[in-house]
């Protein structure tokens, strides 16, 4: 249900009327299903490292332990970054939502939900899961009911009692808006749709048996992918012409979901509708500060540590509390609103997100390739791997190592959108160089190759150790056994109830039961 709560959010719900309006309905279903299948074979790949190696900071300990500890502390910091920012938008297009109804002091609305997640968060891990299941099911419900209002409002069931068909992808300036550029905004736009899908992998540390759930759940969400992206996003296109009223603009942005259901001639429906989005909103808000906070805890554990001691801290619950305050206090940035304006924010927020997913994404491509090229360097063979996305190889690494950001440049010059492209790269920069000044010593050169995952001081490098040249790790150096999953009394005793579930007379309803699932 985490996988379903981080594919479905406010990115498909309000992102694609940005995307409609700037790009148009060719451009948005050709980009979102590009990403689809990016995303998708990135989760195989990181599938396959968190089920061997299920540890707390996921991907950016990967980067670490296989590829270098100065890129995966400056890539665990920008992903920290990018969590804290997640919740910054979540909580502006909780204000965007709320302007269907009314039009004033709907900072308000932001307050409120930052109040609560903060304290479902600090209460359990539970309470996070328990929020994003049943959040997560009324997602899944809207969906499937928007999916089928939508074939009848482009049928002919609307308020004009006219079919529709492909009308909207043949007025002036359809079906590609603004030609390249426009679809260049909408990749940058569909890279954010799909952030937190990678972030399975941080949960893998705190997920009941993840030696059977982590592979059932990176297999299911291609057909997830395809049902909730692919084919709502060719209803909006064909239902929703890209200059509709207030379609996206400074100060606001619709969502096409609640304007077909009000084509559908139901005000209640589509007022329900916007209910449904703001609680993905809750729920989006929800995923970031639960990564967020993991992010920062697992910086802080590390060894050296790689963010202050503090953070580490945990309540007699577990919950890294000094972790979660510091991640959520950077969602102040929603109440700019008032002096920028919710949409244009929002899109800047945007902006900033999917560049960094992009290049979670492409790191972790470069982590896999490096695992996998260590497993096979030290004669490991590939059926020991506890799960195994033979297909990918060896294409997949390079294939979802991708670029952002040139649609600053074309066709005009825009200072604020450069901003919000590029600024990331720098600071991943900045922070590559921190560790490199702070942490290079010849020392820690020396040190045995047989550390934990989250340590990053004593990781085999290769042959050089100048300041300027790197850290990247020595494969032949890497003991490949340390932090292994190993199940445990309850994960087996888990593995026989569910055998024995699929042999008896009641294995055909449980199959269909999580196929539907």
């Amino acid at each position: 249900m985490i996988a379903i709560a981080g594919t479905i959010g406010t990115g498909l719900f309000l992102g694609t009327g940005r995307s409609l309006a700037q790009g148009g309905p060719a451009s948005m279903l050709i980009c979102y299903t590009i990403v689809s299948f990016i995303v998708y074979v990135t989760l195989l790949l990181l599938g396959e490292m968190a089920t061997q190696y299920p540890v707390a900071g996921s991907f950016n300990a990967y980067a670490t332990r296989f590829f270098s500890p100065a890129y995966g502390f400056a890539l665990s910091w920008n992903y920290w970054f990018n969590d804290a920012v997640s919740v910054a938008s979540d909580l502006t297009a909780a204000q965007l939502v709320m302007q269907y109804w009314v039009t004033w002091n709907t900072w308000v609305v932001s307050l409120l939900i930052w109040v609560v997640l903060v304290g479902i968060n600090a209460v359990h891990v539970r309470a996070y899961g328990e929020l994003e299941y049943w959040i997560s099911s009324l997602k899944v419900i809207t969906i499937m009911a928007f999916i089928v209002v939508g074939i009848l409002v482009n049928a002919g069931v609307n308020s004009d009692h006219q079919f529709i068909g492909l009308r909207n992808w043949s007025i002036p300036g359809a079906p590609f808006v603004d030609g390249f550029a426009g679809f260049a905004k909408v990749f940058v736009t569909a890279s954010f749709a799909f952030g937190g899908t990678e972030s399975l992998g941080i949960t893998a540390g705190e997920t009941k048996n993840p030696s059977r759930n982590m592979p059932r759940v990176v297999k299911f969400v291609f057909w997830r992918i395809m049902i909730f992206y692919v084919v709502s996003i060719l209803l909006i296109g064909l239902n929703v012409p890209y200059c509709y009223p207030n379609l996206s603009n400074r100060s606001t942005t619709t969502s096409p979901f609640t304007i077909i259901f009000k084509e559908a001639g139901s005000t209640i429906a589509a007022s329900s509708m916007n209910t449904v989005i703001l609680t993905s909103v809750l729920s989006a808000g929800n995923h970031a500060l639960f990564a967020g906070t993991r992010v920062l805890y697992g910086l802080s554990v590390t060894s050296p540590p790689q963010a202050p001691r503090v953070f580490s801290k945990t309540t007699a619950r577990g919950i890294p509390l000094m972790a979660l305050l510091m991640t959520s206090s950077v969602s102040v940035i929603c109440f700019a609103t008032s002096y920028i304006g919710s949409g244009a924010l929002w899109g800047w927020l945007q902006n900033l997100v999917g560049v960094s997913n992009q290049i979670a994404w492409f790191s972790i491509g470069i982590a896999s390739w490096r695992f996998r090229k260590a497993w096979v360097m030290q004669g490991r063979p590939l059926e020991e791997l506890k799960f195994r996305a033979a297909w990918t190889w060896p294409w997949g690494p390079p294939f979802v190592v991708s670029v952002q950001g040139w649609s600053s440049l074309i066709p005009r010059f825009s200072t604020v959108d450069f901003i919000s492209y590029y600024v990331q790269i720098p600071v991943m920069i900045f922070m590559f160089l921190i560790w490199r000044l702070m942490f290079w010593a010849p020392h820690q050169r020396r040190n045995g190759p047989g550390s934990p995952l989250l340590d990053s001081s004593n990781t085999g490098r290769e042959e050089s150790h100048h300041l300027w040249r790197g850290d990247v790790v020595d494969l032949f150096a890497i003991d490949l056994h340390q932090d292994e999953y190993t199940d445990c009394d309850a994960d087996r005793t888990d593995n026989e109830r569910r055998e024995l579930r699929d042999k008896g007379n009641t294995k055909l309803l449980w199959r269909l039961y999580y196929w539907l699932v």
